[in-house]
């Protein structure tokens, strides 16, 4: 496992710096990433916000197979261990991401029981939790994540955010805190969401309740600033990309779209995000999912299999590029390349292509619909590959978590 720097803050990031910085630094531009930076260089995502079971129906996944995958929350790099595949690297350039991963791993591994795991990882207000990180986890982890969960953070140690509700915290959780409280300020209570019992009643709640937000001249004139969204995990380009679809350049019409795909488009009963999104937790058992790694059918075969990742603090480019030739079969990007210049594109893929057995997949999604990479990437790169996108179609209608415009599949050529 590759060594990272558990307190390393945006200044002294490069790898995250490399992968951001474009503009000078006192632009209006330069000083718009530079606040995305130091935002992201904090826990961003305590839960990944990509379905990881579209994932898998994309990969179509084989015991042979070997992964390459950008790390975020964690969850899931863990339910493609449900499926046994034979390796996965996991990289990322957030240190508090990579600390998160090696953690969520040591629970499965070394916590006694499945309900142990759900306790420690899904279950708010249990404050048992950082007894077990003592007594359980911190002597199986390497020196610098144990020193990072021991840190101290307001006074606290940082592991005891999950005696409280870690996913109350990072960058999305307060974004999703300060969405709360927004509704509040204008009447609504979005946590009543999670009592609706239909799609009925989740379409009623949606259209009386939470579109008007949308025509607030407050929500409006937060939503037409980029920094309003850094919260999202969107960067500058991101955002970019999601006013372009709007006739009016704001972004307030997109999120409404977005937000009504979560509200209302799958069952409560079904969809974990929605959970997260209106209640900040997930449901009480009886009453909605856990994620797929969370489910007690993937327990032993996710537990058997963690010895099989390997987690590093490195770009994806950076990581192929020390890999040999043909030696991975399925490439999961998230967004990233939403941030990339074509100059980046071309080195990722480059190294792609290089590393990618004949049959290999790269599944990514985008903020708007159109996938990046078409008409960026050099003709003798984007050759190799095939877009697969009758089937990018169909499962972009059954993603779960409703906020990107669209996932993409390529394939490998033989």
């Amino acid at each position: 496992m590759t060594e990272f720097a558990p307190d390393a803050g945006f200044r002294k990031n490069r790898k995250l710096k490399a992968a951001l910085l474009r503009h000078k630094a006192f632009s209006k531009e330069g000083l718009s990433e530079r606040l995305f930076g130091l935002l992201f260089s904090g826990l961003v995502y305590p839960q990944i916000w990509e379905d990881p079971d579209l994932d898998m129906q994309a990969m179509e996944l084989e015991p042979h197979h070997r992964i390459v995958t950008i790390g975020s929350g964690g969850c899931n790099m863990l339910a493609y261990l449900s499926q046994s595949p034979a390796s996965i690297d996991v990289v990322d350039l957030n240190p508090h991401h990579i600390a998160l991963n090696r953690l969520k791993l040591a629970a499965f591994r070394d916590l006694p029981g499945h309900a142990d795991l759900v306790r420690f990882l899904a279950t708010p207000r249990e404050t048992s939790n950082s007894r077990a990180f003592d007594q359980f986890l911190s002597d199986g982890l390497d020196a610098a994540t144990r020193n990072y969960w021991n840190g101290r953070r307001f006074g606290r140690r940082r592991i005891t955010v999950f005696d409280r509700n870690i996913y109350k915290t990072g960058l999305l959780g307060r974004f999703i805190g300060a969405a709360h409280l927004l509704g509040r300020l204008h009447g609504v209570d979005l946590t009543e969401m999670t009592e609706t019992r239909s799609l009925r009643e989740q379409r009623q709640f949606f259209d009386e309740r939470i579109a008007p937000l949308f025509e607030k001249p407050l929500v409006r004139w937060i939503t037409s600033r980029k920094s309003s969204l850094f919260g999202l995990g969107i960067p500058p380009q991101q955002y970019d990309e999601l006013a372009s679809l709007a006739a009016d350049h704001s972004i307030a019409p997109v999120l409404r779209h977005r937000l009504e795909k979560l509200a209302c488009h799958f069952p409560m009963r079904e969809n974990y995000f929605a959970w997260q999104a209106f209640g900040r937790r997930y449901a009480p058992e009886g009453e909605g999912p856990l994620p797929t790694y969370l489910k007690p059918e993937h327990y032993e075969a996710i537990r058997g299999n963690v010895d099989r990742v390997s987690v590093h603090h490195a770009s994806f480019t950076e990581l192929l590029a020390r890999e040999p030739a043909a030696s991975r079969d399925r490439y999961v990007l998230l967004d990233a390349q939403d941030w990339m210049t074509d100059d980046q594109l071309n080195d990722l893929w480059a190294e792609i292509s290089r590393t990618a057995r004949p049959g290999a997949r790269v599944i990514f999604r985008t903020a708007a619909e159109k996938s990046i990479i078409e008409g960026r990437l050099s003709p003798a790169i984007r050759d190799q590959w095939t877009y697969m996108e009758d089937r990018s179609r169909e499962l972009t209608v059954l993603d779960r978590s409703a906020i990107y415009g669209a996932f993409h599949i390529y394939g490998k050529n033989a």
